[in-house]
């Protein structure tokens, strides 16, 4: 143990959903009380406690272990001390990291009270200890498939209750009618079974006021942080109603698992087979009868196209992470077939690339091989740099930090009294969003209920909409800079580049690994030429790469295309 007086300590402690009330000595307040009782005797200082309740030790996206970085980042503590190594985390690879690598490397100086663990010294047990922690989390997980698949079995609805339904007050675990949508999936079955198309019936809709699915969820249901909600669109779409249409919830049917996460360390949701479905008949009320959802389903596949003889369809590994970048939507995978005997051609297109949205893109597009070549190359460019190279990289961004004009004025930005001036407006813009918030919704109920026309309920809630985004940029605007935790943010993401030395094939783990967003621009063709009339027409596209942790590192990000590399499918 190092001499007390050189020891500030930030005590972590954490507690996940399946823990809570298995041990009174395991809760929150009794790490906090065996922490603190512990540093009182050695009569350490702990200067502030981060806690995590109900989050999963699989999950390293915790608010307070968040803060805890930042708090460490500013140097204000160089000792962090848990109950146990569990309570770090419990994905090995993640807890690993941190406990052996990113603490000794800051000089922070890592201890657990229980289990013996200190970066001091030299842990001979760790990799078992990381490793029968990731044990636990995965005996969890599959208890807690077991619990929820007997659930399934039962009939018990245990999702979120679909468009048309909500929770019944005496059993959460029954679906009834809401009074307020069902009438609207009704109206949607009868116009489909009647021979209307769905995007004409999204059109209706439109016209009509109605509240989309995802839009009601965040007025009426559900409570949606700030991000959930900038996702719910206010119309309709034929996609939305498509989904509506194929769904057998509505004939009375518990439909559930339809899908899983990828992994236990993963958030993400992958489909499953339908035959694989939990399915459960006549557990609530029909919405509408067997005669019209099967109409509705066969007048939805008269103007479908069959491509079976294209079914084995590229998934796009850029899902999720390739962006317009002229709207900011995620790019979808499409394909061509040309003259019926050329491979299919793989794009990558704007999703708000429609007519009957509001406000549609222009647009971009891009080859799905030639966005995977310029991506991969550009990885092999960074993992092929020097020592001297990065130090250099590193140096020049902390170099312009300090010397720029918008360094100086962060850094007198950082007085108490501009601190607390900044807090302060920060705290007055927040609480006007949450009334303008609640405004909204009263005016969505008034026109419900007839007291509010709709031409007025359009301007007003366009006002509205126009002061939250102004009070939302102002927001951003306030953040505390983070420009100090550049050099860290870089050691990071070439420490993580050192794992690798050069990528033959880029796949979507190493890419989610190294790339947080990529934006496509527009093709610009050369000067006269107003449209391409040929695949093998030359022209330029921006593609700006953002990079987990740094960010852009690309100076130029406008590429030419066709690449040398990617010759046209069918040609030798």
């Amino acid at each position: 143990m190092r001499t007390n007086i050189s020891i500030v300590v930030a005590a972590y402690v954490r507690l996940s959903v399946d823990e809570a009330g298995k041990s009174v000595s395991g809760s929150i307040e009794n790490q906090i009380s065996l922490i603190k009782e512990y540093c009182a005797k050695r009569e350490l200082i702990v200067a502030a406690v981060f806690q995590d309740d109900g989050w999963s030790g699989g999950n390293f996206e915790r608010p307070g272990f968040k803060k805890l970085l930042e708090f460490l980042r500013k140097k204000s503590a160089n000792t962090v001390i848990t109950v146990d190594l569990s309570r770090l985390g419990r994905n090995m690879r993640e807890a690993s990291y941190y406990a052996e690598e990113y603490f000794p490397e800051h000089g922070i100086h890592f201890f657990t009270i229980s289990d013996g663990f200190d970066t001091a010294r030299e842990n001979v047990f760790a990799p078992f200890q990381f490793a029968m922690n990731e044990v636990y989390l995965r005996d969890g997980s599959r208890k807690v498939k077991n619990v929820l698949k007997n659930k399934r079995e039962s009939g018990q609805y245990c999702a979120c209750p679909p468009y048309g339904y909500k929770k019944n007050p005496d059993n959460v675990h029954q679906l009834i009618p809401d009074e307020v949508t069902a009438p609207v999936v009704q109206r949607i079955f009868a116009a489909a079974a009647s021979g209307d198309s769905s995007r004409k019936i999204a059109m209706e809709l439109n016209a009509g006021g109605i509240i989309p699915p995802l839009k009601y969820r965040v007025l009426y249901r559900d409570h949606f942080g700030d991000e959930g909600a900038s996702h719910a669109s206010d119309l309709w779409n034929y996609t939305t109603i498509k989904r509506i249409l194929k769904n057998e919830v509505y004939l009375g049917h518990t439909l559930l698992g339809k899908t899983r996460k990828a992994s236990i360390r993963s958030e993400k949701k992958l489909p499953v087979p339908q035959e694989d479905w939990a399915v459960t008949r006549g557990t609530h009320l029909p919405l509408v009868s067997q005669e019209t959802f099967d109409a509705a389903a066969l007048n939805l596949g008269k103007g479908t196209r069959n491509y079976q003889k294209y079914d084995h369809v590229r998934k796009s590994i850029f899902s999720g992470i390739a962006v317009c970048g002229r709207c900011g939507y995620s790019l979808c995978s499409c394909g061509t077939v040309y003259k019926g005997e050329r491979e299919k051609y793989w794009y990558l297109s704007c999703t708000r690339q429609r007519p009957d949205i509001a406000d549609p893109c222009e647009g971009v597009r891009i080859r799905y091989s030639d966005l995977l070549e310029v991506v991969r190359q550009d990885l092999n460019e960074i993992l092929a740099m020097t020592d001297e190279q990065i130090d250099r990289l590193v140096g020049d961004v902390l170099r312009e930090a300090q010397t720029s004009e918008a360094g100086q004025a962060r850094r007198e930005a950082q007085t108490p009294e501009a601190v607390q001036a900044r807090q302060l407006e920060q705290e007055r813009a927040a609480a006007r969003l949450k009334t303008i918030d609640r405004v909204i919704t009263k005016l969505y109920m008034d026109n419900a209920e007839g007291r509010l026309e709709d031409a007025r309920l359009s301007d007003m809630v366009s006002q509205l909409q126009t002061e939250g985004a102004g009070l939302q940029r102002l927001l951003t605007a306030l953040e505390p800079d983070k420009t100090e935790n550049a050099a860290e943010d870089y050691q990071r993401f070439f420490a993580l580049a050192r794992r690798y030395t050069h990528i033959e094939k880029l796949d979507r783990e190493t890419l989610s690994l190294f790339v947080e967003r990529i934006e496509i621009g527009p093709k610009e063709l050369p000067q006269g030429i107003r449209k391409s009339v040929r695949r093998e027409q030359p022209f330029c596209q921006s593609i700006r790469i953002f990079y987990r942790f740094v960010g852009e590192l690309a100076p130029a990000p406008v590429r030419s295309f066709p690449l040398p590399s990617n010759p046209e499918p069918g040609k030798k």
